[in-house]
Protein backbone atom coordinates (compact mmCIF):
# COMPACT_ATOMS: atom_id res chain seq x y z
CA UNK A 1 0.00 0.00 0.00
CA UNK A 2 1.45 3.61 -0.41
CA UNK A 3 2.37 5.55 1.77
CA UNK A 4 -0.77 7.53 3.08
CA UNK A 5 -3.03 5.52 0.98
CA UNK A 6 -6.66 3.95 2.09
CA UNK A 7 -7.59 0.81 0.19
CA UNK A 8 -10.19 0.95 -2.14
CA UNK A 9 -13.43 -1.16 -2.20
CA UNK A 10 -12.75 -4.23 -4.57
CA UNK A 11 -16.49 -6.12 -3.85
CA UNK A 12 -16.71 -6.35 -7.65
CA UNK A 13 -12.99 -7.99 -8.55
CA UNK A 14 -9.94 -9.74 -6.77
CA UNK A 15 -8.80 -8.78 -3.73
CA UNK A 16 -5.35 -7.31 -2.93
CA UNK A 17 -4.72 -8.47 0.67
CA UNK A 18 -3.93 -5.54 3.51
CA UNK A 19 -2.95 -5.98 6.81
CA UNK A 20 -4.57 -4.39 9.72
CA UNK A 21 -5.37 -4.42 12.98
CA UNK A 22 -8.98 -3.95 14.71
CA UNK A 23 -9.64 -2.11 17.77
CA UNK A 24 -12.85 -1.97 19.13
CA UNK A 25 -14.36 -0.27 22.67
CA UNK A 26 -17.20 -0.42 24.61
CA UNK A 27 -18.18 1.40 27.52
CA UNK A 28 -21.98 0.89 29.29
CA UNK A 29 -23.83 3.12 26.69
CA UNK A 30 -25.09 1.63 24.17
CA UNK A 31 -26.13 -2.08 22.98
CA UNK A 32 -25.01 -0.96 18.96
CA UNK A 33 -21.59 -0.40 20.46
CA UNK A 34 -21.12 -3.81 21.54
CA UNK A 35 -17.83 -5.12 20.66
CA UNK A 36 -19.47 -8.01 18.47
CA UNK A 37 -21.20 -5.46 16.47
CA UNK A 38 -18.15 -3.48 15.82
CA UNK A 39 -15.78 -5.91 15.14
CA UNK A 40 -18.79 -7.57 12.56
CA UNK A 41 -18.93 -4.05 10.63
CA UNK A 42 -14.93 -3.85 10.79
CA UNK A 43 -14.64 -7.28 9.20
CA UNK A 44 -17.33 -6.31 6.13
CA UNK A 45 -15.09 -3.71 5.30
CA UNK A 46 -12.47 -5.76 5.02
CA UNK A 47 -13.64 -8.23 2.86
CA UNK A 48 -14.81 -5.91 0.85
CA UNK A 49 -11.67 -4.21 0.64
CA UNK A 50 -9.28 -6.63 0.68
CA UNK A 51 -7.69 -6.06 4.12
CA UNK A 52 -6.91 -8.55 5.98
CA UNK A 53 -7.13 -8.27 9.54
CA UNK A 54 -4.13 -9.82 11.48
CA UNK A 55 -4.60 -8.75 14.81
CA UNK A 56 -7.32 -7.29 17.41
CA UNK A 57 -7.29 -4.74 20.24
CA UNK A 58 -10.35 -4.91 22.73
CA UNK A 59 -11.40 -2.52 25.67
CA UNK A 60 -14.34 -3.94 27.09
CA UNK A 61 -16.23 -1.54 29.38
CA UNK A 62 -13.82 0.99 29.35
CA UNK A 63 -14.92 4.74 28.94
CA UNK A 64 -13.40 7.01 26.24
CA UNK A 65 -12.75 10.11 28.05
CA UNK A 66 -9.00 9.36 28.76
CA UNK A 67 -6.11 6.84 27.48
CA UNK A 68 -5.98 5.72 31.24
CA UNK A 69 -7.40 2.42 31.97
CA UNK A 70 -8.02 1.40 28.17
CA UNK A 71 -4.75 -0.91 28.15
CA UNK A 72 -6.22 -2.42 24.50
CA UNK A 73 -5.65 1.32 23.23
CA UNK A 74 -2.09 1.65 25.33
CA UNK A 75 -0.88 -1.76 23.95
CA UNK A 76 -1.32 -0.48 20.27
CA UNK A 77 0.01 2.53 20.58
CA UNK A 78 3.19 1.38 22.03
CA UNK A 79 3.25 -1.40 19.38
CA UNK A 80 3.24 1.00 16.72
CA UNK A 81 6.16 3.54 18.83
CA UNK A 82 8.18 0.07 18.83
CA UNK A 83 7.73 -0.81 15.78
CA UNK A 84 6.66 -4.13 17.08
CA UNK A 85 2.91 -3.70 14.84
CA UNK A 86 2.76 -6.54 12.11
CA UNK A 87 -0.28 -4.00 10.16
CA UNK A 88 -0.21 -0.86 8.23
CA UNK A 89 -3.60 -0.01 8.66
CA UNK A 90 -6.04 0.12 12.03
CA UNK A 91 -10.01 -0.20 11.56
CA UNK A 92 -12.05 1.65 13.89
CA UNK A 93 -16.30 1.63 14.17
CA UNK A 94 -16.07 5.21 14.16
CA UNK A 95 -14.49 8.45 15.62
CA UNK A 96 -16.22 7.68 19.21
CA UNK A 97 -14.38 4.34 19.34
CA UNK A 98 -10.88 5.91 18.85
CA UNK A 99 -12.50 7.83 22.07
CA UNK A 100 -14.05 10.79 23.32
CA UNK A 101 -11.14 12.90 24.52
CA UNK A 102 -12.06 16.22 26.24
CA UNK A 103 -9.61 17.76 24.12
CA UNK A 104 -10.02 17.05 20.57
CA UNK A 105 -6.29 17.18 20.09
CA UNK A 106 -5.20 14.82 22.54
CA UNK A 107 -7.75 11.95 20.02
CA UNK A 108 -5.83 14.11 16.93
CA UNK A 109 -2.37 13.16 18.42
CA UNK A 110 -2.88 9.35 18.98
CA UNK A 111 -3.79 8.95 15.44
CA UNK A 112 -1.04 11.39 14.42
CA UNK A 113 1.60 8.46 16.48
CA UNK A 114 0.37 6.19 13.49
CA UNK A 115 0.49 8.04 10.99
CA UNK A 116 4.03 9.05 11.88
CA UNK A 117 4.98 5.32 11.60
CA UNK A 118 2.82 5.11 7.96
CA UNK A 119 0.05 3.51 9.58
CA UNK A 120 -3.17 4.57 8.55
CA UNK A 121 -6.33 4.94 10.39
CA UNK A 122 -8.96 4.29 9.07
CA UNK A 123 -13.38 4.99 10.64
CA UNK A 124 -15.19 1.98 8.50
CA UNK A 125 -18.82 3.54 9.82
CA UNK A 126 -18.39 7.04 8.82
CA UNK A 127 -19.29 8.80 5.49
CA UNK A 128 -16.06 10.00 4.73
CA UNK A 129 -12.52 8.50 3.92
CA UNK A 130 -9.84 9.20 6.07
CA UNK A 131 -7.21 10.10 3.56
CA UNK A 132 -6.09 13.28 4.74
CA UNK A 133 -7.86 15.75 1.94
CA UNK A 134 -9.27 18.76 3.62
CA UNK A 135 -12.64 17.56 3.84
CA UNK A 136 -11.84 14.41 5.74
CA UNK A 137 -9.81 16.63 8.27
CA UNK A 138 -12.33 19.17 8.37
CA UNK A 139 -15.80 16.14 9.47
CA UNK A 140 -13.15 14.36 11.62
CA UNK A 141 -11.84 17.50 13.46
CA UNK A 142 -16.12 18.31 14.04
CA UNK A 143 -16.50 14.70 14.99
CA UNK A 144 -13.96 14.16 17.75
CA UNK A 145 -15.38 17.85 19.15
CA UNK A 146 -19.02 15.91 19.16
CA UNK A 147 -18.00 12.86 20.70
CA UNK A 148 -16.11 15.08 23.71
CA UNK A 149 -19.62 17.15 23.85
CA UNK A 150 -21.77 14.21 24.22
CA UNK A 151 -19.90 13.37 27.14
CA UNK A 152 -19.92 16.88 28.51
CA UNK A 153 -24.03 16.43 27.71
CA UNK A 154 -24.12 13.11 29.18
CA UNK A 155 -22.46 13.95 32.15
CA UNK A 156 -24.92 16.87 33.19
CA UNK A 157 -27.97 14.72 32.73
CA UNK A 158 -26.77 11.80 34.38
CA UNK A 159 -25.80 14.13 37.37
CA UNK A 160 -29.12 15.75 37.22
CA UNK A 161 -30.70 12.70 37.36
CA UNK A 162 -28.91 11.35 40.67
CA UNK A 163 -30.01 14.45 42.56
CA UNK A 164 -33.44 14.14 42.04
CA UNK A 165 -32.86 10.10 43.19
CA UNK A 166 -30.71 11.27 46.08
CA UNK A 167 -33.96 13.95 46.93
CA UNK A 168 -36.82 11.24 46.71
CA UNK A 169 -34.05 9.27 49.35
CA UNK A 170 -32.30 7.05 47.29
CA UNK A 171 -28.51 5.57 47.51
CA UNK A 172 -26.21 6.46 44.82
CA UNK A 173 -23.13 4.97 44.27
CA UNK A 174 -20.33 4.01 47.18
CA UNK A 175 -20.65 1.32 49.93
CA UNK A 176 -22.70 1.59 52.13
CA UNK A 177 -20.23 1.51 55.27
CA UNK A 178 -19.77 0.12 58.33
CA UNK A 179 -23.27 -0.80 59.81
CA UNK A 180 -24.75 -0.37 57.16
CA UNK A 181 -26.03 -2.30 54.06
CA UNK A 182 -27.48 -1.71 50.35
CA UNK A 183 -31.13 -3.35 49.55
CA UNK A 184 -32.54 -3.17 46.55
CA UNK A 185 -36.11 -2.32 45.63
CA UNK A 186 -38.32 -2.29 42.69
CA UNK A 187 -40.58 0.87 41.50
CA UNK A 188 -43.02 -0.26 43.74
CA UNK A 189 -41.42 0.05 46.67
CA UNK A 190 -40.61 -3.53 48.02
CA UNK A 191 -37.46 -5.34 49.16
CA UNK A 192 -36.11 -7.17 46.87
CA UNK A 193 -32.55 -8.32 47.92
CA UNK A 194 -29.82 -7.06 49.53
CA UNK A 195 -26.57 -5.99 46.96
CA UNK A 196 -23.43 -7.47 48.36
CA UNK A 197 -20.36 -5.51 48.13
CA UNK A 198 -19.72 -5.13 44.12
CA UNK A 199 -23.41 -6.09 43.08
CA UNK A 200 -25.09 -3.40 41.11
CA UNK A 201 -29.13 -3.11 40.11
CA UNK A 202 -29.31 -4.60 36.74
CA UNK A 203 -32.81 -2.94 36.22
CA UNK A 204 -33.42 0.31 35.72
CA UNK A 205 -36.32 0.76 37.33
CA UNK A 206 -34.89 -0.44 40.41
CA UNK A 207 -33.36 1.70 43.30
CA UNK A 208 -31.32 1.80 46.83
CA UNK A 209 -31.80 2.46 49.87
CA UNK A 210 -29.89 2.02 53.13
CA UNK A 211 -31.00 -0.26 55.74
CA UNK A 212 -29.53 -1.06 59.52
CA UNK A 213 -26.73 -3.53 59.15
CA UNK A 214 -26.12 -6.61 61.54
CA UNK A 215 -27.04 -6.30 65.51
CA UNK A 216 -23.02 -6.31 66.16
CA UNK A 217 -22.10 -3.41 63.78
CA UNK A 218 -24.97 -1.21 64.89
CA UNK A 219 -23.27 -1.73 68.02
CA UNK A 220 -20.09 -1.06 67.28
CA UNK A 221 -20.80 2.01 65.85
CA UNK A 222 -22.88 3.45 68.74
CA UNK A 223 -19.68 1.67 70.85
CA UNK A 224 -17.40 4.51 68.74
CA UNK A 225 -19.74 7.16 69.62
CA UNK A 226 -19.97 6.18 73.45
CA UNK A 227 -16.18 6.03 73.60
CA UNK A 228 -15.79 9.34 71.61
CA UNK A 229 -18.04 11.36 73.91
CA UNK A 230 -18.29 9.80 77.18
CA UNK A 231 -14.96 8.46 77.35
CA UNK A 232 -13.21 11.36 75.56
CA UNK A 233 -11.17 9.22 73.47
CA UNK A 234 -9.11 10.23 70.01
CA UNK A 235 -10.20 8.46 66.63
CA UNK A 236 -6.41 6.97 67.05
CA UNK A 237 -7.59 5.61 70.44
CA UNK A 238 -10.81 3.86 69.09
CA UNK A 239 -9.02 2.40 66.62
CA UNK A 240 -6.56 0.62 68.50
CA UNK A 241 -9.46 -0.08 71.01
CA UNK A 242 -11.63 -1.85 67.51
CA UNK A 243 -8.58 -3.27 66.45
CA UNK A 244 -7.75 -4.94 69.94
CA UNK A 245 -11.39 -6.64 69.73
CA UNK A 246 -10.34 -8.20 66.74
CA UNK A 247 -13.45 -6.00 64.48
CA UNK A 248 -12.47 -5.02 61.31
CA UNK A 249 -14.11 -2.63 58.91
CA UNK A 250 -16.71 -3.10 56.28
CA UNK A 251 -13.27 -3.35 54.07
CA UNK A 252 -12.21 -6.12 56.24
CA UNK A 253 -9.29 -3.93 57.12
CA UNK A 254 -7.92 -2.70 60.20
CA UNK A 255 -9.00 0.53 62.07
CA UNK A 256 -7.66 4.11 61.36
CA UNK A 257 -7.95 7.23 62.53
CA UNK A 258 -9.63 8.13 59.39
CA UNK A 259 -11.85 5.53 59.24
CA UNK A 260 -13.56 6.40 62.76
CA UNK A 261 -13.67 9.91 61.92
CA UNK A 262 -15.77 8.59 58.94
CA UNK A 263 -18.19 6.94 61.25
CA UNK A 264 -18.38 10.06 63.75
CA UNK A 265 -18.78 12.80 60.36
CA UNK A 266 -20.77 11.14 58.55
CA UNK A 267 -24.83 12.06 58.16
CA UNK A 268 -25.73 8.20 56.34
CA UNK A 269 -25.83 7.37 60.39
CA UNK A 270 -28.56 9.43 61.71
CA UNK A 271 -30.71 9.08 58.38
CA UNK A 272 -29.31 11.76 55.90
CA UNK A 273 -28.73 11.20 52.24
CA UNK A 274 -25.67 13.47 51.42
CA UNK A 275 -24.64 13.49 47.74
CA UNK A 276 -22.20 15.52 45.77
CA UNK A 277 -19.40 15.64 48.70
CA UNK A 278 -16.80 14.47 45.82
CA UNK A 279 -17.06 15.32 42.54
CA UNK A 280 -14.69 13.06 39.19
CA UNK A 281 -16.89 15.00 36.54
CA UNK A 282 -15.49 13.24 33.23
CA UNK A 283 -12.54 11.33 34.80
CA UNK A 284 -11.18 14.90 35.46
CA UNK A 285 -9.25 15.51 39.66
CA UNK A 286 -11.45 14.36 42.18
CA UNK A 287 -12.76 17.65 43.75
CA UNK A 288 -13.86 17.46 47.69
CA UNK A 289 -17.19 19.66 47.26
CA UNK A 290 -17.77 22.69 49.93
CA UNK A 291 -21.11 22.02 51.81
CA UNK A 292 -23.15 24.35 50.13
CA UNK A 293 -22.83 22.08 46.49
CA UNK A 294 -23.90 19.05 48.50
CA UNK A 295 -27.65 17.19 47.86
CA UNK A 296 -29.21 16.51 50.90
CA UNK A 297 -32.34 14.80 51.72
CA UNK A 298 -32.90 14.38 55.40
CA UNK A 299 -34.70 10.95 57.37
CA UNK A 300 -34.13 9.36 53.94
CA UNK A 301 -32.67 6.20 55.62
CA UNK A 302 -33.77 4.34 58.93
CA UNK A 303 -31.06 5.81 61.75
CA UNK A 304 -28.83 3.67 63.26
CA UNK A 305 -27.22 6.52 65.89
CA UNK A 306 -29.76 8.39 67.30
CA UNK A 307 -29.39 12.42 66.66
CA UNK A 308 -28.39 13.42 70.09
CA UNK A 309 -25.66 11.45 69.36
CA UNK A 310 -24.50 12.63 66.50
CA UNK A 311 -25.03 16.25 67.00
CA UNK A 312 -22.83 16.02 70.13
CA UNK A 313 -20.21 14.53 68.82
CA UNK A 314 -20.02 17.22 66.07
CA UNK A 315 -20.30 19.99 68.22
CA UNK A 316 -17.17 17.95 70.25
CA UNK A 317 -14.99 17.92 66.86
CA UNK A 318 -15.38 21.61 66.40
CA UNK A 319 -15.03 22.89 70.38
CA UNK A 320 -11.83 20.95 70.43
CA UNK A 321 -9.65 23.02 67.61
CA UNK A 322 -11.57 26.34 68.76
CA UNK A 323 -9.30 27.06 70.75
CA UNK A 324 -6.38 27.40 68.24
CA UNK A 325 -6.47 30.52 66.40
CA UNK A 326 -6.46 31.06 62.74
CA UNK A 327 -2.85 31.53 62.99
CA UNK A 328 -2.10 28.33 65.07
CA UNK A 329 -4.31 26.20 62.32
CA UNK A 330 -2.69 27.52 59.13
CA UNK A 331 0.70 27.10 61.50
CA UNK A 332 -0.26 23.38 61.48
CA UNK A 333 -1.07 23.36 58.18
CA UNK A 334 1.66 24.50 56.82
CA UNK A 335 4.31 22.55 58.61
CA UNK A 336 2.60 19.42 57.41
CA UNK A 337 2.74 20.70 53.85
CA UNK A 338 6.52 21.22 54.37
CA UNK A 339 6.90 17.81 55.49
CA UNK A 340 5.04 15.99 53.10
CA UNK A 341 5.60 18.85 50.29
CA UNK A 342 1.56 17.73 49.44
CA UNK A 343 -1.71 18.31 50.98
CA UNK A 344 -4.59 16.30 51.15
CA UNK A 345 -7.92 15.94 52.59
CA UNK A 346 -6.34 11.94 53.43
CA UNK A 347 -3.31 13.31 54.82
CA UNK A 348 -4.33 15.70 57.19
CA UNK A 349 -7.39 13.56 58.59
CA UNK A 350 -4.56 10.43 58.93
CA UNK A 351 -2.14 12.87 60.77
CA UNK A 352 -1.96 12.60 64.22
CA UNK A 353 -3.01 15.99 66.22
CA UNK A 354 -3.79 17.94 63.33
CA UNK A 355 -7.33 19.28 63.18
CA UNK A 356 -9.87 17.40 60.38
CA UNK A 357 -10.22 18.85 57.00
CA UNK A 358 -13.97 20.35 58.60
CA UNK A 359 -12.37 22.40 61.10
CA UNK A 360 -10.47 23.81 58.32
CA UNK A 361 -14.09 24.14 55.73
CA UNK A 362 -15.62 25.69 58.67
CA UNK A 363 -13.02 27.99 59.64
CA UNK A 364 -11.58 29.46 56.51
CA UNK A 365 -14.48 28.97 54.35
CA UNK A 366 -13.13 26.18 52.39
CA UNK A 367 -10.06 23.51 52.52
CA UNK A 368 -9.15 24.88 49.09
CA UNK A 369 -8.51 28.74 50.65
CA UNK A 370 -6.69 26.97 53.45
CA UNK A 371 -4.34 25.77 50.67
CA UNK A 372 -3.70 28.76 49.27
CA UNK A 373 -3.17 30.36 52.37
CA UNK A 374 -0.26 28.34 53.32
CA UNK A 375 1.52 28.58 50.33
CA UNK A 376 -0.09 24.92 48.44
CA UNK A 377 -1.63 24.90 45.02
CA UNK A 378 -3.29 21.78 44.16
CA UNK A 379 -2.87 20.76 40.12
CA UNK A 380 -6.07 22.31 39.72
CA UNK A 381 -7.24 25.62 39.03
CA UNK A 382 -10.57 25.54 41.97
CA UNK A 383 -11.33 29.31 41.05
CA UNK A 384 -14.41 28.08 39.93
CA UNK A 385 -16.05 26.45 43.17
CA UNK A 386 -15.63 29.85 44.09
CA UNK A 387 -17.26 30.96 41.73
CA UNK A 388 -20.27 28.93 41.58
CA UNK A 389 -21.10 29.90 45.29
CA UNK A 390 -21.12 33.45 44.41
CA UNK A 391 -23.48 32.22 41.61
CA UNK A 392 -25.59 30.05 43.61
CA UNK A 393 -26.34 32.79 46.30
CA UNK A 394 -26.45 35.52 43.71
CA UNK A 395 -29.71 33.59 41.56
CA UNK A 396 -32.29 33.77 44.64
CA UNK A 397 -31.47 37.52 44.26
CA UNK A 398 -32.32 38.14 40.31
CA UNK A 399 -35.54 35.85 41.24
CA UNK A 400 -37.01 37.40 44.59
CA UNK A 401 -36.12 41.11 42.66
CA UNK A 402 -37.98 39.73 39.01
CA UNK A 403 -41.02 38.89 41.53
CA UNK A 404 -41.49 41.54 43.35
CA UNK A 405 -41.06 44.08 40.56
CA UNK A 406 -43.76 42.08 38.25
CA UNK A 407 -46.21 41.65 41.12
CA UNK A 408 -45.62 45.79 41.74
CA UNK A 409 -46.48 46.23 37.96
CA UNK A 410 -50.03 44.33 38.76
CA UNK A 411 -49.07 41.18 37.61
CA UNK A 412 -49.50 37.74 38.85
CA UNK A 413 -46.29 35.13 38.90
CA UNK A 414 -46.37 31.93 39.78
CA UNK A 415 -43.26 30.16 40.23
CA UNK A 416 -42.97 25.67 40.22
CA UNK A 417 -40.27 25.29 43.15
CA UNK A 418 -39.15 21.94 41.70
CA UNK A 419 -38.34 23.66 38.11
CA UNK A 420 -38.06 26.83 38.59
CA UNK A 421 -40.12 27.92 35.62
CA UNK A 422 -41.87 31.03 35.80
CA UNK A 423 -45.80 31.46 34.90
CA UNK A 424 -47.06 34.88 34.07
CA UNK A 425 -50.22 36.09 34.46
CA UNK A 426 -51.22 32.62 32.82
CA UNK A 427 -50.41 33.65 29.74
CA UNK A 428 -46.39 33.03 29.20
CA UNK A 429 -43.58 31.28 30.70
CA UNK A 430 -40.22 32.40 31.52
CA UNK A 431 -36.84 30.55 32.95
CA UNK A 432 -34.17 32.42 34.40
CA UNK A 433 -30.75 31.59 33.95
CA UNK A 434 -27.24 32.70 34.23
CA UNK A 435 -24.39 32.84 31.67
CA UNK A 436 -20.81 33.30 32.84
CA UNK A 437 -18.49 34.97 31.60
CA UNK A 438 -15.60 32.95 30.44
CA UNK A 439 -12.08 33.99 28.64
CA UNK A 440 -10.46 32.21 25.99
CA UNK A 441 -7.08 31.75 25.49
CA UNK A 442 -6.85 34.39 22.80
CA UNK A 443 -8.49 36.66 25.52
CA UNK A 444 -11.83 37.25 23.75
CA UNK A 445 -14.71 36.75 25.87
CA UNK A 446 -17.22 33.92 25.71
CA UNK A 447 -20.98 33.37 27.35
CA UNK A 448 -22.29 29.92 26.93
CA UNK A 449 -26.28 29.57 27.71
CA UNK A 450 -27.97 26.55 28.37
CA UNK A 451 -31.68 26.51 27.58
CA UNK A 452 -34.08 23.77 29.09
CA UNK A 453 -35.46 21.91 26.15
CA UNK A 454 -37.19 20.21 28.84
CA UNK A 455 -39.30 22.54 30.41
CA UNK A 456 -39.74 24.56 27.32
CA UNK A 457 -40.36 28.10 28.70
CA UNK A 458 -41.65 30.66 26.45
CA UNK A 459 -39.26 32.56 27.08
CA UNK A 460 -35.53 32.30 28.40
CA UNK A 461 -34.02 35.19 30.52
CA UNK A 462 -30.09 34.81 30.32
CA UNK A 463 -28.52 36.81 32.39
CA UNK A 464 -24.83 37.75 31.19
CA UNK A 465 -22.37 38.36 33.44
CA UNK A 466 -19.56 40.70 33.48
CA UNK A 467 -15.81 39.67 33.57
CA UNK A 468 -15.58 38.88 36.62
CA UNK A 469 -18.70 36.98 36.95
CA UNK A 470 -19.99 39.19 40.26
CA UNK A 471 -22.66 41.25 38.84
CA UNK A 472 -25.02 41.81 35.67
CA UNK A 473 -23.66 42.52 32.65
CA UNK A 474 -27.33 42.65 30.16
CA UNK A 475 -30.23 40.52 30.02
CA UNK A 476 -31.10 38.79 26.79
CA UNK A 477 -34.42 37.84 26.13
CA UNK A 478 -34.73 34.73 24.15
CA UNK A 479 -38.27 33.34 22.64
CA UNK A 480 -38.07 29.10 22.36
CA UNK A 481 -40.11 30.07 18.37
CA UNK A 482 -36.81 31.61 17.54
CA UNK A 483 -34.24 29.72 19.89
CA UNK A 484 -35.24 26.13 19.69
CA UNK A 485 -31.39 24.54 20.06
CA UNK A 486 -30.35 23.31 23.25
CA UNK A 487 -27.21 26.02 24.02
CA UNK A 488 -26.40 29.30 22.62
CA UNK A 489 -22.44 31.14 22.57
CA UNK A 490 -22.75 34.55 23.13
CA UNK A 491 -19.43 36.75 22.22
CA UNK A 492 -18.37 40.49 23.19
CA UNK A 493 -19.90 41.51 19.25
CA UNK A 494 -22.76 39.51 17.95
CA UNK A 495 -24.57 39.53 14.84
CA UNK A 496 -27.33 42.22 15.26
CA UNK A 497 -30.04 39.45 14.96
CA UNK A 498 -28.91 38.65 17.96
CA UNK A 499 -28.36 42.04 19.62
CA UNK A 500 -32.13 42.55 19.01
CA UNK A 501 -33.11 40.45 21.98
CA UNK A 502 -30.20 42.18 24.36
CA UNK A 503 -31.13 44.69 26.90
CA UNK A 504 -29.71 47.20 29.61
CA UNK A 505 -32.50 46.33 32.22
CA UNK A 506 -35.24 43.98 32.58
CA UNK A 507 -37.69 46.99 32.18
CA UNK A 508 -38.95 44.89 28.88
CA UNK A 509 -39.60 42.21 30.32
CA UNK A 510 -41.88 43.95 33.07
CA UNK A 511 -43.82 45.88 30.60
CA UNK A 512 -44.77 42.33 29.12
CA UNK A 513 -45.76 41.52 32.93
CA UNK A 514 -47.46 44.77 33.87
CA UNK A 515 -51.42 44.85 33.94
CA UNK A 516 -53.48 48.20 33.81
CA UNK A 517 -57.02 48.69 35.27
CA UNK A 518 -59.49 49.33 32.77
CA UNK A 519 -62.57 51.38 33.80
CA UNK A 520 -66.06 49.74 32.61
CA UNK A 521 -67.85 52.64 30.25
CA UNK A 522 -70.57 54.36 32.08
Amino acid sequence: MAKHQLPQDNSGGPTTLFRAAEYVRMSTEHQQYSTENQADKIREYAQRRGIEIVKTYADEGKSGLRIDGRHALQQLIADVESGKAEFNLILVYDVSRWGRFQDADESAYYEYICKRKNILVSYVAEQFENDGSPVSTIVKGVKRAMAGEYSRELSAKVFAGQCRLVELGYRQGGPAGYGLRRVLIDQHGHHKAELARGEHKSLQTDRVVLVPGPEDEVRAVNDIYRWFIEEALSESQIAMRLNGMGIRTDLDRQWTRATVNEVLTNEKYIGNNVYNRISFKLKKSRVTNTPDMWIRKEGAFQAIVPSALFFTAQGIMRARFRRYSDNELLDRLRDLYQSRGFLSGLIINETEGMPSTSVYALRFGSLIRAYQMVGFTPDRDYGYLEINRYLRDMYPEVVSQSEQRIAELGGHVVRDPATGLFDINNEFTISIVLARCHTTEAGGRRWKIRFDTSLCPDITVAVRLDPDNRSALDYYLLPRLDFGKERLCLAESNAFELDTYRFDTLEYLYGMAERFRIRRAA
